[in-house]
Parts: C-alpha cells; sequence; structure tokens
C-alpha cells in the first residue's frame, strides 16, 4: 500500500489531518496504551513523518492502513519506536537509589541472589545505574537485572551499553573507573564493563499484554512510563507488576506517578515507592 509512481514530495508534507490523527491514535492505544491527547498532531506528525516518507505512502492515513495489514508485526514495533519517549538518564531521581542502598539492599543482605526488574528501561541508564549500586553495595554476588522495554530501539541501545561522556557526567568518579571503560582520548564515551553487563538480560515486554514468567521479584522499577497510560491502563499495569513482586517486594514508580487515583493493594511507603504485604498466619499485614 504504497504510494504510485510520479507522487510529488509535497505531498507526504500535508499536515496530517484529524481522522489520521485518530487512527494513530487508535493504533498507539490499542497496540502498546500510549495515550495521545488532542495536542499532539505536531509530535506525531514529526516522528512518524520519517517512515511515511521512507515507506513511499501518500499519506498517514494509507501507511496506518499499512502498519495494521502487516503480519510480521516490523511495521507496528518500527511504529512503537517512533512513538516512544524515551527520555532517561543515569541516577534519575536519586532519592529512589538512595533509599535503595539505605533501606531495601541491607533487607536482601542475607540474600546470595539479587534480583531485580527495571521494567521500561528506555535507553539502559536506569539499568546500570541499579547494577553499579548493587555490586558497590554487596561485591560478589549474583546480580541478575531483567531489563525490558516496548521499543526494541531503545533495547539496542541499553545492550550496547555505551555511552558518550557528556550523558555519564553526574556519575560518581570511583563507578566510571570501576564499572565502566572510558574511550577515546579525551574521553569521547563510556561502556559498561563486560562483568557488569552480563548481569543485565534484556527482553522486549509491553505492559499492557499478560506478562508471564517473570517473578516473583523483591524490587521492581517500572518509572516515568504511567504517565503516558490513561487511568484504565495504569490500573492494569499496576496489578500485572504487584503479581510480580514477592510479599514485602518494592515498586519505585516515577515521582510525576502517584497511585493515589489507581486502585491497588500496595503500601505506600513514601513518595513513588510502594510495597506489598506481607501474608501472615492466613492474612495479608502491614511489613512494617
Amino acid at each position: 500500500m504504497t504510494a504510485t509512481a510520479g507522487f510529488r514530495e509535497s505531498e507526504l508534507e500535508h499536515p496530517l489531518a484529524p481522522r489520521e490523527f485518530e487512527e494513530v491514535r487508535k493504533l498507539a492505544y490499542g497496540s502498546f496504551g500510549l495515550e495521545l491527547k488532542p495536542g499532539k498532531e505536531e509530535l506525531v506528525s514529526a516522528r512518524l513523518g520519517n517512515l511515511v516518507r521512507k515507506g513511499n505512502f501518500r499519506s498517514f492515513g494509507d501507511y496506518c492502513a499499512w502498519v495494521r495489514s502487516d503480519a510480521s508485526g516490523r511495521s507496528l514495533a518500527a511504529m512503537i519506536d517512533a512513538l516512544a519517549t524515551n527520555h532517561t538518564a543515569f541516577l534519575r531521581e536519586p532519592d529512589h537509589f538512595q533509599f535503595l542502598r539505605e533501606r531495601v539492599l541491607p533487607e536482601l543482605a542475607a540474600r546470595r541472589t539479587l534480583e531485580l526488574w527495571s521494567a521500561a528501561c528506555s535507553t539502559g541508564e536506569e539499568v546500570w545505574t541499579l547494577a553499579c549500586l548493587i555490586n558497590e553495595s554487596f561485591p560478589a554476588r549474583d546480580v541478575r537485572i531483567l531489563a525490558s522495554d516496548v521499543s526494541g530501539k531503545a533495547l539496542r541501545t541499553a545492550q550496547n551499553a555505551r555511552y558518550p561522556a557528556e550523558r555519564c557526567q553526574d556519575l560518581p568518579s570511583a563507578w566510571l573507573a570501576r564499572f565502566f571503560a572510558a574511550q577515546g582520548r579525551p574521553v569521547q564515551a563510556y561502556q559498561v564493563r563486560p562483568e557488569i553487563c552480563r548481569q543485565a538480560a534484556f527482553r522486549r515486554l509491553n505492559l499492557i499484554e499478560t506478562i508471564s514468567g517473570v517473578g516473583p521479584l523483591p524490587v521492581i522499577f517500572c518509572r516515568n512510563v504511567m504517565i503516558y497510560f490513561d487511568r484504565a491502563t495504569q490500573e492494569k499495569v499496576v496489578r500485572q507488576l504487584t503479581g510480580c513482586l514477592e510479599p514485602g517486594g518494592y515498586l519505585f514508580v516515577g515521582h510525576a506517578e502517584s497511585l493515589t487515583r489507581v486502585p491497588h493493594c500496595l503500601e505506600y511507603i513514601r513518595p513513588a515507592v510502594y510495597r506489598k504485604p506481607v501474608k501472615r498466619e492466613g492474612k495479608w499485614t502491614k511489613s512494617w
């Protein structure tokens, strides 16, 4: 479903029509829960325009029809990669990592294997922040971090584990020396060392689909993704994440993602940190 020979380049630059924006909205919401509200037309046009042009589609409508008809799923995956927001940083929302270091990890100190899940890990900075913190706090432990995202493009960047020097400037110098290899003189980039990379397993996961084979885990980070979901989708995602937590396990969400209006069974611990109750003597009780 591509344009016929002889189309004019200007035909691909027409503004996104309202009905086409609605088609994209439905596709995005149905495939990975993204809620594109009115006012996002320019963003959608900018992010999908290149795919429309490269595919020689005459319109966004033709492009959407192709995505729906592509049984391989590759076109949908490319659309998700284009629309997904992958803004993140090392040590983002640092009080979470301080709480993990001071409160959560000591509770797990007796375990030889420490397992965590970085859901919606984006380009991987959260994954490697967690790995550095755990290895610094508990050397010689078996660390296993599941890193997942709906975007295959973001996952490839995360798995490559190489970041420009300016993206790493806020990392502790001790971490850079111990867990990263500097590249170039002057330093142009930092590569996560192989022994740290081996502690992470990457998996493409769509949080609005049924999640299987994950958990139960003591810690799940799922931050700054639910802000893109509507209330019903947030409720579904939180329910699934709760099911992947072990009793007493912690869920970290973004500071802009209060669960106040989302039905759940988790205990509020502190801003953006929740805990699954512990079951004792046949009843669910507070864990502290």
